[in-house]
């Protein structure tokens, strides 16, 4: 059985019929152990295992042509995903994506993993082992606030999951925040708050933050936020790349144009860093598991092709990661019935796809505004 790699490209809608006549006839040039397209609710999927890169490019290009799509289409942004990717082998002249790397077996890896010393900077944590319920009153909420001061009211060890991104301090418009402050004001208060959401978080419970750093400030803030939590006896357990695969943003400054006196470089990702308290493992109900065989498969490939919210301006907020994220986080990390917790909460992803997903879910946010919004993202 052909094993494939697999690509997805999300447009929000069902595909044309101009479009499903291009993959049929994709699918009848290539050979279907080497690859096939199949359409998608809301896109299309690319199963790949072999490709000739230039025959595929060609055949993209003629079939778009002469069907008169516009520039920036389903085919051309698959397309962009394949060349994009990094790995892979040379074979027959065709580029090979699946096992050509398979890693050696290594002997012994747990024990030698225990010599070295694993996660050893957080060895002497002063973890307590148990944990406690939060009362039924503090979850299933969402609330404007302070998540500085609303965290107080929690019990410690009491968080399965906290899935997060701060703001971003590069000068967007939220409501009710100023962003773009002094990097040492808006690390204290993101210390303050992410020191609240450790002690709140169960032993052997999650904490998942999705961050960008500001590279036009040189500061990287996704290194930053790690060093803080494994300081304070975190177990670094995974970091994320987030690929929204945004070729056509804008960028207006190259940094020394052909030189290399100080080039700036350009990041299509974001980066989801993931911690664990005191224990790798979550304890939890294999029954309560509601992730896939073929979900778990592909997410634990840690580059993670997510085409960006389009939806930001229907709710009014600048900078919301898409509901796919925050249900693979949530999947992943997490088993039905467990609490998951936003202290940044914005417009409601996190707690509308925990609430979906039969989690239990605490949202707080500074801004009313975006409370209401995400009370109203939850359906009874």
């Amino acid at each position: 059985m052909t094993e494939y790699l697999k690509i997805e490209v999300e447009i929000g809608r069902e595909i044309s019929e101009a479009e499903r006549m291009i993959i049929d006839s994709i699918n009848r040039v290539f050979s279907r152990d080497d690859l096939y397209i199949s359409p998608q609710n809301g896109g299309i999927e690319l199963h790949l295992n072999r490709m000739d890169i230039s025959r595929f490019r060609s055949k993209i290009g003629v079939e778009v042509e002469k069907a008169g799509l516009p520039h920036d289409n389903i085919f051309t942004e698959l397309l962009l995903k394949v060349e994009s990717i990094g790995s892979y082998g040379v074979k027959a002249g065709k580029l090979s994506f699946v096992d050509y790397n398979r890693e050696r077996k290594v002997k012994g890896r747990k024990q030698k993993a225990v010599n070295r010393g694993m996660y050893y900077y957080a060895r002497d944590s002063n973890f307590v082992d148990s944990n406690n319920e939060v009362p039924e009153k503090l979850a299933d909420r969402i609330v404007c606030g302070d998540s500085e001061e609303i965290l107080k009211d929690y019990p410690d060890n009491s968080v399965d999951l906290v899935l997060t991104s701060p703001p971003y301090n590069f000068g967007l418009e939220y409501e009710d925040h100023e962003d773009g402050v002094n990097w040492n004001s808006y690390f204290g208060k993101l210390f303050t708050i992410l020191g609240e959401c450790v002690r709140v978080t169960k032993f052997g419970g999650r904490i998942a933050i999705n961050v960008q750093p500001l590279y036009s400030d040189y500061i990287p803030v996704h290194h930053i936020i790690s060093n803080f939590l494994t300081g304070r006896k975190m177990i670094w357990r995974n970091e994320i790349l987030w690929e929204k695969n945004n070729y056509n943003a804008k960028y207006t400054a190259w940094g020394s144009w052909k030189s290399p006196s100080n080039p700036y470089l350009k990041y299509t990702w974001e980066f989801i860093e993931v911690f664990s308290k005191g224990d790798l493992k979550h304890r939890g109900d294999r029954d309560k598991s509601d992730i896939t065989g073929t979900e778990f498969k592909s997410w634990v490939n840690a580059r993670w092709n997510i085409a960006p919210e389009r939806k930001m301006r229907d709710f009014g907020h600048p900078a919301m990661f898409p509901e796919k994220l925050a249900e693979r986080v949530i999947k992943l990390f997490s088993f039905k019935g467990d609490l998951v917790l936003d202290p940044f909460n914005g417009v409601g992803t996190t707690t509308k796809v925990a609430h979906d997903l039969n989690r239990r879910y605490v949202g707080i946010d500074i801004s009313d505004e975006y409370a209401k919004k995400a009370r109203s993202r939850i359906v009874q």
